[in-house]
């Protein structure tokens, strides 16, 4: 899909986002994996939260007729989401509500052939975690990118606790032959919610207590709704521990995604815009990039007003700043904010003076190598943009317009949207349709909220 961007609009108003996909994830493994019926409701019809419930339909017989309902209700295409986005003006669509019957981790069985995670690095990883304790085979398998990602970050640790994981040469296919669990202490050498999601998730039916330490704290949606489930769950400062526990099943909305609020509150933001975005999560492990948008004059309040299993729910308003201040975000903060690194660059493009967002080696190993990409694309919308290292460089002075492409890639495409908004001149964005991966209906909910874009 190629969007030609036409500066001039403003994007205003009030919106909502799909649910959040990490958030959903993890919902829906613990739904499937409950004793007695759960009802989630707003589940993202996102291409990666698919690709869980489509591997979970092979695994859990009591869930699979209401997993593959669901799937069909949602649509198998992305233009279909794009297409129920464009008849609700914009707004989000929460899709329809799934309720499924759990038999528990006991009623997981060997799936008849290999389970296809698509682009979603999520899925594998965590689904690594809940199949690692059940005596049954399972070979995880994804697309071209995700065939190249680093699984050995989980593969180490659920070796540790007894299961049998094989990968190739570091990358899928990841194969865990399962069994009995022991508890470990498991140190993550890369801050990864992932890794701690798999480990605690494995946990839950291993003997004994298991512990993961992170050098820096991560998302924490995992013991989050573990906790509001009852499980035995132990916080304290860089390191989270679970006991054996199985759960009943419940009910929850999933809020809206806050990564994918940060693109339309920087879409407001470089047009100059006013926005509150309803309805999303507030989770103070995924809201580090407000206080990076405030060093770039940019405040954005956030107001909690409920919680769902756990996750505080609020909305995020923005007003317009008058003008933005180039940015540092060192070493140490910027895994918290590694998500939104191409929206905060993208933003970055249009501030005053030069931005630096250091140690970014992990953006290599995304999707795509976002570092890479993001420089490289960003320039090709004219602006100043480089890698140093494992440090990505953005000019500042804002865009003159070009060409750019997304890469497959779904916050590469959002990103590059939300520069081109603000240039000089307009801009042709090619492969919009990666936005559906995280996003369904992205551009829709840009022209409905004020954005001067077309697609083709």
């Amino acid at each position: 899909m190629r969007v030609v961007v036409t500066p001039g609009g403003r994007v205003a108003g009030r919106a909502r986002v799909p649910g959040d996909k990490s958030i959903a994830h993890r919902w829906l493994l613990l739904a499937a994996t409950a004793r007695g019926r759960s009802r989630l409701e707003g589940l993202p019809p996102s291409l990666d939260v698919r690709s869980t419930a489509g591997c979970l339909a092979a695994l859990c017989p009591s869930a699979s007729p209401a997993l593959r309902r669901w799937l069909t209700d949602v649509g198998d295409h992305p233009q279909e989401a794009l297409d129920r986005s464009a008849r609700l003006g914009g707004a989000a669509d929460p899709g329809p509500a799934l309720e499924v019957e759990g038999s528990g981790r006991r009623g997981l069985v060997e799936a008849p052939h290999e389970l296809d995670c698509g682009n979603s690095g999520t899925t594998m990883r965590l689904l690594a975690g809940v199949v690692a304790s059940r005596p049954i085979r399972t070979v995880l398998v994804g697309d071209r990118s995700l065939m190249t990602r680093p699984m050995e970050r989980v593969a180490t640790p659920l070796r540790a606790m007894g299961a049998r994981v094989t990968t190739s040469g570091g990358r899928p296919p990841l194969v865990v032959e399962g069994g009995s669990l022991r508890g470990i202490e498991h140190r993550s050498e890369v801050p990864s919610a992932q890794v701690k999601g798999c480990v605690l998730l494995a946990g839950l039916d291993a003997e004994g207590r298991t512990e993961v330490a992170e050098p820096i704290p991560t998302r924490d949606h995992t013991e989050r709704a573990l906790a509001a489930l009852g499980a035995p769950v132990e916080v304290g400062p860089g390191r989270v521990a679970v006991a054996p526990f199985q759960h009943e099943g419940f009910g929850g909305r999933v809020p809206g995604d806050v990564s994918g609020a940060a693109f339309l509150i920087a879409a407001a933001v470089v047009t100059g815009g006013e926005l509150t975005v309803e309805d999303v999560g507030v989770n103070p492990s995924r809201t580090a990039f407000l206080s990076v948008l405030a060093r770039m004059g940019v405040s954005v309040p956030a107001a909690p007003s409920r919680t769902e299993l756990g996750e505080p729910v609020g909305e995020l308003r923005v007003a317009p700043a008058a003008g933005l201040r180039g940015v540092t975000v060192g070493r140490e903060e910027l895994p918290r904010v590694i998500d939104e690194v191409p929206v905060l660059a993208a933003l970055a493009a249009h501030a005053e003076g030069p931005s630096r967002f250091a140690g970014a080696g992990e953006l290599r190993v995304k999707e795509v190598d976002r570092l890479a990409g993001l420089a490289e694309e960003l320039r090709g919308l004219g602006a100043a943009a480089d890698v140093e290292g494992d440090d990505l460089l953005v000019g500042g002075g804002g865009c003159a317009g070009g060409t750019a492409r997304a890469r497959g890639d779904h916050r590469l495409a959002m990103a590059l949207c939300v520069a081109a908004l603000a240039a000089r001149g307009p801009s042709t964005i090619e492969g919009m349709e990666a936005a559906a991966v995280s996003f369904p209906g992205f551009v829709q909910a840009l022209i409905g909220l004020g954005a001067r874009m077309e697609g083709s």
